[in-house]
Formats: structure tokens, C-alpha cells, sequence
């Protein structure tokens, strides 16, 4: 990671792991790295802000800026976890640009999810790769899925119960049946959530584990994680998916466990887009 090699972490069970503290001590002080984080967290917090007002056109210029300012900023500036930083944060103007860009090749908005998260998985793909974490930092492994399946699906009916509380009806399908159910789950389990925790657990979090500490990495990563709902231009939406973020990203944590928190994820906006509000 960085200047330094990556150390060969054991990861215990349960909710003990301090992965963020043994990379970070074997981490050299970054000077001045308050700076250099404040700067692109203000300002995609401001984007999205913007977005939240309704002056979206505003929003995307901002976020095409920052696409520009991070991109060259990359390549002058010299300590390598803060290169790494910025291509972690690179992906959210990028996700946001993407989703705002693109044509509606369907009439329904759930299946031009496919276009987008497809387009996203070429430059979190990238990314993961070049931040030099391994796959036990990424997440990727499939320890426990037999358990995580029943729990994620108890959770993301909690959690998306809390969001319809907040935001009411939005559903993406037309009704319950099994082939508009089916459409939703795999979209939401396959597509979307995987690239999403990728960007703000696997990479994001992790990254800023190692600059700052797992408090702050959790806390920045679960605001920005609410932020990027500013679509809705609801205040409580923006607050609670924080909350959700905080939840996930402590789960993530605990378990470094990428299948667990997207299934989570997925299956919350399953019962938020589908299940719930058209039972209702």
C-alpha cells in the first residue's frame, strides 16, 4: 500500500478486527493530510448540495470539476496514499456524472441501473486494482454466506422500512410478480449494491483506514455514503442513509465481509423499491 508493503493481516472473528490500526501504524505521518482530504470532501459535499436544492446543472459542473481537479491532482501530487485517496474519491463524481448522463434506453428506470452500474464496474475495477489491497481487505470472500443471506434479508427489510418511513412510495416496478421481482432483486443484489459498497466500503473506507484512522474513515465515508442521496431532496433521506452507511460500514469493519454488506444493501432497496410500497 503506498510506500510500504502490505502487511499480512489476520482478520479475527466477530467484531473485533483492527485491521485499520495495524495498517495504520505501520503507516508514515502524512503532512498536512487534513488539507488534502478536507478539500475534495467540501466540495463534492457542496455538488451534491446542490443537487439536493434542485439546481442539478450546477451540481454536475461542480462534479465535473472535481473529476478534472482530482484527476490532475493525481499525477503532481507525490505521497502515494494520497494518490491512492484520490482515486478512491475519484468515483463518486464519476458515479454521479454517469447517472446523470445517461440515456434512458428503457422506459422504466430500473433497467437503465444495468447500463449504469456496468459502465461504473470498468473504473472501480481499476481502481481496486491499482489501491494494491488484497482480496481479504477488499472483502471479497464468501466465509459465512449461509448465515450473512438470511440476515441481509432481515436487515434490508429493516432498513428499508425505515427508508419508505422517511421517503414514502417510489417503487421501480409495476407490480409483485414474480418476473418484475425477480428483474428487481437481481438488479439491486448484482449490479448495483456490489458496485456501490465497492466504491464506498472496499475502497473508500478501507483508504481512508489507513490515512486517518477507522472512526473517521467511517464517519466521512458514511456522510458522504448519505450525501450522494441528495437526489431526493430530503433532509432525513440524506441523515438516514447516513445512519445506514454507518451500520453497514461498522459491519464491514467487523466482518471485512464485501457479500454481506451488498446484500444488505440490495436487499434493502428491494423491499424500498419493490416489496414494500406495493403492499401499501
Amino acid at each position: 500500500m503506498g510506500t510500504f508493503e502490505s502487511p499480512n493481516v489476520k482478520i479475527p472473528e466477530g467484531m473485533r478486527t483492527k485491521m485499520s490500526e495495524n495498517l495504520k501504524g505501520k503507516t508514515p505521518e502524512i503532512e498536512n493530510k487534513w488539507v488534502y482530504l478536507a478539500i475534495p470532501i467540501a466540495v463534492i459535499a457542496l455538488a451534491e448540495l446542490m443537487i439536493y436544492s434542485g439546481r442539478r446543472l450546477e451540481g454536475i459542473v461542480i462534479h465535473a470539476l472535481i473529476l478534472l481537479g482530482l484527476s490532475f491532482s493525481i499525477i503532481y501530487i507525490k505521497n502515494k496514499d494520497i494518490q491512492k485517496t484520490y482515486q478512491a474519491f475519484i468515483l463518486l463524481p464519476i458515479l454521479r456524472l454517469v447517472d446523470f448522463s445517461m440515456p434512458l434506453f428503457y422506459e422504466e428506470k430500473l433497467y437503465n441501473l444495468i447500463f449504469v452500474y456496468c459502465l461504473m464496474a470498468i473504473p472501480v475495477s481499476i481502481a481496486a486494482t491499482n489501491q494494491d489491497f488484497t482480496r481479504t481487505q477488499l472483502g471479497i470472500t464468501f466465509k459465512k454466506i449461509g448465515i450473512y443471506i438470511p440476515l441481509s434479508v432481515l436487515m434490508g427489510l429493516l432498513l428499508g422500512a425505515g427508508e419508505y418511513i422517511i421517503v414514502g412510495k417510489n417503487p421501480l416496478i409495476q407490480d409483485l410478480s414474480i418476473l418484475n421481482l425477480l428483474s428487481l432483486t437481481i438488479i439491486m443484489v448484482f449490479f448495483v449494491s456490489p458496485i456501490e459498497e465497492m466504491i464506498f466500503r472496499s475502497l473508500l473506507q478501507n483508504r481512508l483506514e489507513i490515512v486517518l484512522g477507522g472512526r473517521e474513515a467511517l464517519i466521512i465515508t458514511s456522510i458522504l455514503f448519505g450525501l450522494m442521496h441528495s437526489g431526493y431532496g430530503s433532509i432525513y433521506e440524506i441523515l438516514y442513509i447516513s445512519l445506514v452507511g454507518a451500520v453497514i460500514g461498522y459491519l464491514f469493519y467487523g466482518t471485512r465481509s464485501l457479500p454481506l454488506v451488498a446484500l444488505i444493501h440490495g436487499f434493502m432497496n428491494v423491499f424500498f423499491f419493490g416489496i414494500i410500497p406495493l403492499l401499501h
